[in-house]
């Protein structure tokens, strides 16, 4: 029987350094075993994988939301009239372009010739008309006398018919005037009475027609005299005169120049009054309206002001409106002078919002990429409000959350993306 080695071991004692060693070796393996599966796991359960320097993360916050437009513009007068032509004319200018003028001040005059003589013709016709009137009223006094006079002789005629009638009565009653003779004078008092009671009528009726005649006539010569009034304004108006203390901003003509009715001649720009005009995007139209305050920047100087006018119509794609400025008018402001401006929409306290970014129009409003332990989520959401620097969170996320704001075009909607 061959006998084995085991009589010959002996048991050796291991050196303290060398287990330390070699335990602290074991778990630093352990530890980085797990780290790599740990980051495998995240790697191969998310759909994409992006740098963390190519996004940008903001937390969730309770806050007031101002709800603003930002939105650019200029500045423009409240009063600047425009003076035009009253008739075909010569224009000879007596100011140039920037001069400071007076109200009153005669800025240019007009030789209308054509007007000089419509207005001579219709003079001279207002001139026949009042002929015209002096003559009917005279002829109507004296159908009038006549109208009287008929009729006054009609009466005298009755009167007479009555005393014939009661001497022959008398005579009658005393057998000394036939029966005949009576009756024919009772005729006679009738007829009279008939014809001094038509003779009455037919005067009022004269009358009447005369200041019929008379009345027509002073229409007529009204009319005229309105019509003059009217052409000797437009000669009037080719002295053509400030209407407002201000600046000649624009000459539409030159001098000497021949322009036809209704042209415009110049611009009178009133520095005094000066508002603010604003294109504000389309989209907004439907949200701003009258009394809105509004913050105004100009350069250094911040003022504010309310809207006061807005236009009906869209003009590629921009909604004109003026604000006026509230209090003072800032000094030192210049005719289209351009300028900053935040229309204040609405204001909501207490709501739950994250900063804005272009994961509004990317995502649709409809959803956001949540960041939690390296990987971005994409979580739907319901969003309410939005103004320039926040966006106001119906439903989906809470406080404290990190949304990726920007940069979320890398992620191409991808459902979880690891952040590296």
């Amino acid at each position: 029987m061959i006998r084995d080695t085991s009589a010959q071991d002996q048991v050796m004692s291991s050196p303290t350094g060398s287990t330390r060693k070699r335990s602290l070796l074991i778990a630093t393996g352990v530890v980085a075993l797990l780290v790599l599966l740990w980051w495998l796991s995240a790697f191969f359960s998310s759909d994409r994988s992006v740098s963390a320097e190519r996004i940008r993360i903001a937390e969730v916050t309770r806050g007031t939301l101002v709800r603003d437009a930002a939105v650019n513009g200029r500045i423009v007068a409240a009063v600047s009239p425009t003076l035009y032509a009253p008739a075909m004319s010569t224009v000879t200018l007596k100011i140039r372009a920037g001069d400071s003028v007076k109200k009153g001040d005669v800025l240019a005059v007009l030789d209308s010739p054509e007007l000089s003589n419509q207005l001579a013709r219709e003079q001279s016709s207002l001139d026949q008309l009042e002929a015209e009137v002096a003559r009917q009223r005279i002829l109507a006094q004296k159908q009038n006398l006549i109208a009287r006079r008929d009729s006054d002789e009609a009466d005298v005629n009755r009167i007479s018919a009555e005393r014939i009638l009661q001497r022959t009565e008398k005579g009658y009653k005393a057998g000394a005037i036939a029966e005949v003779d009576y009756l024919r004078a009772k005729d006679a008092l009738k007829t009279a009475e008939i014809r001094s009671k038509q003779a009455t009528q037919a005067s009022s009726l004269d009358i009447q027609d005369a200041g019929l005649e008379l009345q027509t006539k002073q229409s007529q010569l009204t009319r005229q005299r309105l019509q003059v009034a009217d052409i000797q304004r437009r000669v009037n108006e080719l002295k053509v005169v400030a209407p407002v203390d201000g600046v000649i901003g624009t000459l539409s003509v030159t001098d000497r120049a021949v322009v036809a009715a209704n042209t415009a001649l110049m611009t009178v720009v009133d520095l005094s009054q000066l508002e603010v005009e604003l294109e504000v995007p389309e989209t907004y139209a439907d949200d701003i309206g009258l009394g809105m305050s509004t913050e105004i920047t100009l350069g250094t100087v911040l003022a504010k002001g309310k809207l006061s006018a807005i236009s009906p119509e869209v003009v590629r794609n921009q909604v004109l409106v003026r604000v006026r400025f509230e209090g003072e008018q800032p000094k030192g402001l210049r005719q289209n002078q351009r300028l900053n401006a935040r229309i204040l929409i609405e204001e909501k306290p207490n709501v739950v919002l994250v900063a804005r970014g272009p994961f509004v129009e990317q995502g649709g409003g409809r959803y956001v990429y949540v960041a939690k332990d390296g990987i971005a989520i994409k979580t739907p959401v319901e969003m309410g409000a939005i103004s320039i620097n926040s966006v106001e969170i119906l439903s989906g996320l809470k406080v404290g959350d990190k949304v990726v704001i920007s940069g979320t075009d890398n992620f191409q909607n991808a459902e979880s993306v690891q952040i590296n």
